[in-house]
């Protein structure tokens, strides 16, 4: 009945401003009207990201969940993980509206929000009030205003780290000005300095641009070898719009959805050959066949956020039980023995 429930509502969604109709999807959650097995698992799906326990390797990505208010409802709705935020020092309102962008003919977004959300303090405090459940990550970020961004990056961490199973530093959301420029190679490794000094024991994620070249990726790895990060997020949105066909292709901002898929899976692949880091799928992830891919192509993990636009929720419970399929079709006893196996087929 939910599933039907949500076919309806996700129709109605689509016909409604696209951020307007975010905000309700959240409310939905809060309000308890979306799909919710709960975590979908199996001895084959259950699995470890950067010694994390996650019952199957599929995740929500950051930017669903900004202001961490939707937690509990989301932690039921079959994924191994989720993320949060992004979250800066200060509440910020992110950029002008319109800012998100439908693109139906390609199944993909553009959003240009620019780190829109209610601060670390509130943020940081819903954190600490959950309930105990599947790893839940916090995306960090810097504010638009600051004269110091790799300060607000470690001022968040220092903020979360005991109320959070891993935290992100993102510095490949190409909405904030400049904030790309500090996967320079001597300003990451600066940035990655003063958050893993405040670390405490809290994992640190990298979430890293698909729009690198090969030389840049290989100096990203560089870093993050050198940094101790417990895992690299390849990769968060582009700016690229090679063959898009909606008539909001040229919007500014970052493209996500499956038009990222081949683009992201490749960048998985060649960071693959650089470093023996553990690595998170993200881009373009519409089918257990997608997840299975990135898997295959390097991940250790993946995640999903727009094809829920699309999908909705009950395409995380369709996509982790054809995961789990796959990998038992491919004699695969777990997730782990499938990671990288066919990583040549994407170099």
């Amino acid at each position: 009945m939910k599933r039907f429930a949500e076919q309806i509502g996700l129709r109605a969604l689509r016909k409604i401003d696209p951020e307007a109709a975010h905000g309700l999807a959240i409310s939905a959650l809060q309000a308890g009207l979306a799909v919710s097995p709960g975590p979908v698992t199996s001895a084959r799906l259950k699995t470890t990201l950067a010694g994390l326990d996650l019952p199957n390797p599929v995740g929500l990505a950051a930017g669903f969940d900004k202001n961490a208010t939707a937690i509990a409802p989301l932690s039921k709705a079959g994924f191994g993980f989720i993320e949060v935020g992004a979250a800066t020092p200060l509440p910020q309102p992110g950029n002008d509206k319109p800012r998100l962008f439908r693109l139906t003919e390609d199944r993909a977004a553009i959003n240009r929000f620019g780190f829109n959300n209610e601060g670390m303090e509130a943020i940081c405090t819903r954190l600490r009030d959950r309930t105990p459940g599947i790893p839940v990550g916090l995306n960090l970020g810097a504010n638009k205003t600051s004269n110091d961004r790799a300060a607000d990056f470690a001022q968040v961490m220092e903020a979360a780290r005991d109320h959070v199973d891993f935290a992100t530093v993102n510095v490949s959301s190409p909405n904030t000005e400049k904030l790309r420029d500090l996967q320079g190679k001597a300003a990451l490794s600066a940035l990655l300095a003063g958050v893993m000094a405040v670390r405490g024991t809290t994992p640190v994620f990298l979430k890293i641009a698909p729009d690198l070249t090969e030389a840049e990726i290989a100096d990203v790895a560089d870093v993050a070898n050198q940094s101790g990060v417990a895992a690299i997020i390849a990769t968060n949105t582009t700016l690229d719009r090679t063959g898009l066909n909606s008539r909001h292709r040229d919007q500014m901002g970052g493209l996500s959805g499956a038009p990222l898929f081949e683009k992201s899976t490749r960048v998985l692949a060649r960071l693959s050959t650089f470093t023996d880091i553990p690595l998170v799928g993200v881009g373009g992830i519409s089918s257990a066949e997608d997840a299975y891919a990135k898997i295959c192509a390097g991940a250790s993990a993946v995640q999903l956020y727009t094809a829920l636009v699309y999908g909705g929720l009950s395409l995380v419970g369709d996509i982790v039980h054809g995961l789990d399929a796959l990998l038992a079709r491919d004699g695969f006893a777990s997730v782990a023995q499938a990671v990288g196996t066919k990583k040549g087929d994407w170099l």
